[in-house]
Protein backbone atom coordinates (compact mmCIF):
# COMPACT_ATOMS: atom_id res chain seq x y z
CA UNK A 1 0.00 0.00 0.00
CA UNK A 2 1.49 3.55 -0.78
CA UNK A 3 0.74 6.88 0.65
CA UNK A 4 -0.16 9.77 -0.34
CA UNK A 5 0.75 13.03 1.66
CA UNK A 6 -1.58 16.15 0.59
CA UNK A 7 -0.07 19.00 2.18
CA UNK A 8 -1.41 22.73 2.21
CA UNK A 9 -1.23 25.61 3.67
CA UNK A 10 -0.99 29.41 2.94
CA UNK A 11 1.99 31.11 0.91
CA UNK A 12 4.74 31.28 2.81
CA UNK A 13 4.32 28.72 5.19
CA UNK A 14 7.22 26.23 4.01
CA UNK A 15 5.04 23.72 2.25
CA UNK A 16 7.35 23.75 -0.89
CA UNK A 17 10.47 23.26 1.74
CA UNK A 18 9.26 20.29 3.50
CA UNK A 19 7.73 18.49 0.70
CA UNK A 20 11.29 18.36 -0.46
CA UNK A 21 13.04 17.17 2.50
CA UNK A 22 9.87 14.55 2.86
CA UNK A 23 10.86 13.41 -0.74
CA UNK A 24 14.24 12.90 0.38
CA UNK A 25 13.54 11.06 3.65
CA UNK A 26 10.89 8.47 2.16
CA UNK A 27 11.49 5.84 0.17
CA UNK A 28 10.83 5.38 -3.14
CA UNK A 29 9.25 8.92 -3.31
CA UNK A 30 7.71 11.30 -5.36
CA UNK A 31 6.91 14.75 -4.64
CA UNK A 32 4.20 17.00 -7.02
CA UNK A 33 3.73 20.44 -6.27
CA UNK A 34 0.16 21.46 -7.81
CA UNK A 35 1.65 24.90 -8.57
CA UNK A 36 3.55 23.38 -11.18
CA UNK A 37 0.79 22.17 -13.09
CA UNK A 38 0.12 25.91 -13.74
CA UNK A 39 3.44 27.93 -14.16
CA UNK A 40 2.63 30.08 -17.06
CA UNK A 41 2.92 33.97 -18.10
CA UNK A 42 1.37 35.87 -17.41
CA UNK A 43 -0.71 33.90 -14.62
CA UNK A 44 -4.43 33.96 -15.25
CA UNK A 45 -7.00 32.60 -12.68
CA UNK A 46 -9.96 32.00 -15.04
CA UNK A 47 -12.93 28.79 -14.43
CA UNK A 48 -10.57 27.35 -17.33
CA UNK A 49 -7.35 27.31 -15.68
CA UNK A 50 -8.33 26.65 -12.65
CA UNK A 51 -9.90 23.34 -13.86
CA UNK A 52 -7.14 22.60 -16.21
CA UNK A 53 -4.72 22.83 -12.95
CA UNK A 54 -7.32 20.32 -11.06
CA UNK A 55 -6.92 17.73 -14.59
CA UNK A 56 -2.96 18.36 -14.47
CA UNK A 57 -2.88 17.92 -10.77
CA UNK A 58 -5.23 15.01 -10.45
CA UNK A 59 -3.90 13.08 -13.79
CA UNK A 60 -0.36 13.01 -12.50
CA UNK A 61 -1.31 11.99 -8.75
CA UNK A 62 -3.23 8.74 -10.12
CA UNK A 63 -0.21 7.99 -12.45
CA UNK A 64 2.43 8.17 -9.53
CA UNK A 65 -0.29 5.91 -7.56
CA UNK A 66 -0.78 3.17 -10.04
CA UNK A 67 3.19 3.40 -10.42
CA UNK A 68 4.08 -0.15 -8.89
CA UNK A 69 7.87 1.67 -7.74
CA UNK A 70 6.59 4.85 -6.00
CA UNK A 71 5.78 4.23 -2.39
CA UNK A 72 5.46 7.75 -1.24
CA UNK A 73 3.39 10.45 -2.52
CA UNK A 74 3.74 13.74 -1.65
CA UNK A 75 1.80 16.79 -3.29
CA UNK A 76 1.39 20.40 -2.06
CA UNK A 77 -0.65 23.45 -2.53
CA UNK A 78 -2.38 25.96 -1.27
CA UNK A 79 -5.08 24.18 -0.16
CA UNK A 80 -7.38 26.86 1.70
CA UNK A 81 -10.64 25.52 1.62
CA UNK A 82 -12.55 22.16 1.99
CA UNK A 83 -13.62 22.16 -1.42
CA UNK A 84 -10.58 22.50 -3.38
CA UNK A 85 -9.18 19.34 -1.01
CA UNK A 86 -12.64 17.18 -1.60
CA UNK A 87 -12.61 17.94 -5.62
CA UNK A 88 -8.42 16.62 -5.61
CA UNK A 89 -9.55 13.91 -3.70
CA UNK A 90 -13.23 12.82 -5.59
CA UNK A 91 -11.06 12.57 -8.87
CA UNK A 92 -8.37 10.50 -7.26
CA UNK A 93 -8.18 6.16 -7.41
CA UNK A 94 -7.00 5.84 -3.95
CA UNK A 95 -8.52 1.89 -3.43
CA UNK A 96 -5.21 0.49 -1.98
CA UNK A 97 -3.73 3.96 -0.71
CA UNK A 98 -3.16 5.26 2.42
CA UNK A 99 -4.15 9.51 2.28
CA UNK A 100 -2.91 11.89 4.76
CA UNK A 101 -4.42 15.07 4.45
CA UNK A 102 -2.01 17.86 6.32
CA UNK A 103 -2.10 22.19 6.81
CA UNK A 104 1.17 23.43 7.93
CA UNK A 105 -0.33 26.29 9.73
CA UNK A 106 2.16 29.25 11.32
CA UNK A 107 1.77 32.30 13.80
CA UNK A 108 0.82 35.71 11.41
CA UNK A 109 3.88 36.96 12.78
CA UNK A 110 6.24 33.84 11.85
CA UNK A 111 4.79 34.22 8.13
CA UNK A 112 5.25 37.76 7.97
CA UNK A 113 8.89 37.66 8.53
CA UNK A 114 8.66 34.44 6.26
CA UNK A 115 7.63 36.20 3.63
CA UNK A 116 9.29 39.25 4.34
CA UNK A 117 12.52 37.28 3.48
CA UNK A 118 10.87 36.07 -0.18
CA UNK A 119 9.86 39.31 -1.04
CA UNK A 120 13.45 40.99 -0.13
CA UNK A 121 14.95 38.10 -2.57
CA UNK A 122 12.69 39.49 -4.98
CA UNK A 123 10.88 35.41 -4.99
CA UNK A 124 7.52 37.11 -4.24
CA UNK A 125 5.66 40.25 -4.69
CA UNK A 126 4.26 42.31 -2.00
CA UNK A 127 0.86 41.85 -2.55
CA UNK A 128 1.05 37.97 -1.28
CA UNK A 129 1.58 39.33 2.10
CA UNK A 130 -1.90 40.32 2.67
CA UNK A 131 -3.71 37.48 0.97
CA UNK A 132 -1.27 34.99 2.87
CA UNK A 133 -2.26 36.67 5.88
CA UNK A 134 -6.18 36.50 4.97
CA UNK A 135 -6.02 32.79 4.85
CA UNK A 136 -4.58 31.63 7.72
CA UNK A 137 -8.15 31.38 9.81
CA UNK A 138 -9.70 29.55 6.93
CA UNK A 139 -6.73 26.30 7.55
CA UNK A 140 -8.10 25.69 10.71
CA UNK A 141 -12.01 24.95 9.61
CA UNK A 142 -10.30 22.13 7.36
CA UNK A 143 -10.45 18.30 7.96
CA UNK A 144 -7.30 18.14 7.90
CA UNK A 145 -4.15 17.54 10.61
CA UNK A 146 -2.77 20.88 11.15
CA UNK A 147 1.02 21.06 11.53
CA UNK A 148 2.18 24.45 13.33
CA UNK A 149 5.45 25.28 11.92
CA UNK A 150 6.07 28.69 13.09
CA UNK A 151 9.12 27.71 15.21
CA UNK A 152 10.50 24.71 13.29
CA UNK A 153 12.40 24.37 10.38
CA UNK A 154 11.35 22.51 7.32
CA UNK A 155 13.30 19.71 8.45
CA UNK A 156 11.74 19.44 11.08
CA UNK A 157 8.59 19.68 10.08
CA UNK A 158 9.13 16.83 7.61
CA UNK A 159 10.51 14.56 10.48
CA UNK A 160 7.36 15.43 12.29
CA UNK A 161 5.07 14.42 9.52
CA UNK A 162 7.06 11.41 9.29
CA UNK A 163 7.15 10.32 12.28
CA UNK A 164 2.98 10.97 12.54
CA UNK A 165 2.16 8.81 10.28
CA UNK A 166 4.39 6.15 9.99
CA UNK A 167 4.62 3.08 7.27
CA UNK A 168 2.33 0.52 8.03
CA UNK A 169 3.12 -1.61 5.19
Amino acid sequence: MNRLFLIGGTMGVGKTATCQVMKKKLNNSVFLDGDWCWDMHPFQVTEETKEMVLQNICCLLNNFIKCSVIENIVFCWVMHQQEIIDQILSRLDTQGCKVHLISLICSPDALRERLAKDIHAGIRTEDVLKRSLERIPLYEKLNTTKVDVSNITAEEAAEYIIRQFPDSN
